[in-house]
């Protein structure tokens, strides 16, 4: 049996006496903490931790038996010296100017803050109808290249424009229409959800509306030169051959040449089309470039990417709940992707985004439809079962706003259930809108 130590994200909410905390969800120089790194010794310092925190990362053990894998928590222990303060930086943490510089719109650009200007259930109907007519717009660029059709940049244009007014007037709405998910329209699907999510995660990084255009125009079209990979690889039921996957590489190239072919060439465009699988350690493809050298955009478009394609079901594999589709981004920043951008994308999709299906304390279990920018643990939720998991008028609540069950203890989320849990099937409820009481 081989045991070696893991990092596990989990809510704040969560947190145990003799927990070892061992990164949080935002830099430790924004938090009053002063050891980088620590055993959770008293409830106080829980109630800090939730009071400054939506998720943390804890260290447990895993235990490997063949296949099957088991994790624990390690029982309280002394804390030793050697932990890190403010002024002497942990190994392989990223210096604190460098994360200032990263964090925020490149070119001096100033971080705009926004909010939702319309709340989600009145802007779900526009978002489906958006949602719908994108899809449409991908499959038609798509089976045009097929054909050798020159992509259409203004219709493409024109559904960019639609899906970033959306998002501005409110993040949730589109966001939660890429959890629902078809196998069979993966390619399409793909393209519109990193679309959709680039441009959600632009916004919050504070960038202005020309460039969340830019970044959701090249989500849209990152996965052009998939239309030049034959089609028995491209929709090959099971895992590829190293041959086959050394041709679906290939598909960054594709989409750079389709692109280069453009009479106005959106060079942001090629950019995130030819370096988004491309690595921070340099082992990436198709150019292995340094870390330096990979465009802005496609670092976003690169974390998104992989987000989208971890939570999709595909014939040879099921998708990841977001949770821990999160925790892998987290385990591959520094290596695959920008570290700073990772853990600014974890905090953009928190631990329950909208779409997320959950089971609150009392029983009760509902949907998640929009998220709280300071408080992502207290979502606003469409109630649709009761306590006994039986089908109730439909009602929104709001847990940021301290709502208590009938014993008069505030009601919170206990846990994250996969769609279709108690017969709750998401598209469905997209499919017929909500029916508030």
């Amino acid at each position: 049996m081989a045991i070696e130590y893991t990092e596990v994200m989990i809510p704040v909410s969560e947190l145990q006496l003799g927990m070892h905390v061992v990164q949080l969800d935002r830099p430790w120089t924004e938090t009053n903490f002063l050891m980088q790194g620590f055993i959770i010794e008293n409830h106080d310092e829980i109630d800090s931790l939730i009071s400054q925190c939506e998720f943390v990362y804890i260290q447990g053990k895993s235990f490997s038996q063949g296949e099957h894998t088991q994790h624990s928590i390690p029982r309280p222990r002394k804390q030793k010296k050697g932990f890190f303060s403010r002024k002497e930086p942990a190994p392989n943490t990223i210096n604190r100017k460098h994360q200032v510089i990263m964090s925020r719109p490149p070119q001096g650009k100033k971080r705009i803050s926004y909010i939702n200007k319309i709340p989600t259930e009145k802007a779900l109907p526009q978002a489906k109808a958006d949602y719908s007519s994108a899809k449409m717009t991908v499959n038609s660029i798509m089976d045009g290249i097929r054909i050798g059709r020159m992509i259409d940049m203004n219709e493409a244009r024109v559904t960019v424009n639609h899906i970033v007014d959306g998002i501005l007037q409110n993040k949730d709405a589109l966001a939660w229409l890429t959890k629902i998910k078809d196998k069979d329209e993966y390619t399409a699907e793909h393209s519109l959800n990193v679309s959709i999510l680039s441009a959600t995660f632009a916004r919050h990084l504070g960038h202005d509306e020309n460039d969340i255009k830019k970044i959701a125009l090249g989500g849209l079209l990152h996965d052009v030169g998939k239309a030049k990979i034959p089609v028995e690889i491209l929709n090959k039921e099971g895992r590829f051959t190293d041959e086959e996957f050394d041709i679906m590489k290939q598909h960054t190239v594709f989409g750079r040449n389709l692109l280069m072919t453009m009479p106005k060439r959106e060079h942001y465009v090629i950019d995130i089309a030819h370096s988004h699988h491309e690595r921070m350690d340099g082992k990436g493809y198709p150019r292995k470039l340094d870390a330096s050298k990979i465009p802005y955009f496609a670092k976003i478009v690169s974390i998104v990417d992989a987000y989208d394609a971890i939570t999709s079901s595909r014939c040879y594999d099921k998708g990841r709940a977001s949770m821990e589709a999160l925790d892998i981004i987290y385990k591959c920043k520094d290596t695959q992707f920008d570290a700073v951008l990772a853990l600014e994308f974890i905090k953009c999709i928190g631990i329950y985004p909208p779409g997320a299906i959950v089971e609150l304390t009392n029983g009760e279990v509902g949907i998640v439809i929009e998220t709280h920018e300071n408080n992502k643990l207290k979502p606003r939720i469409l109630l649709v079962l009761d306590q006994n998991k039986k089908s109730c008028p439909q009602k929104i609540i709001n847990l940021n706003l301290n709502v208590k069950d009938d014993t008069g203890e505030y009601l919170r989320i206990s846990k994250e259930l996969i769609n279709g849990s108690y017969d709750v099937w998401l598209e469905e409820f997209i499919k017929r809108g909500l029916q508030i009481s």
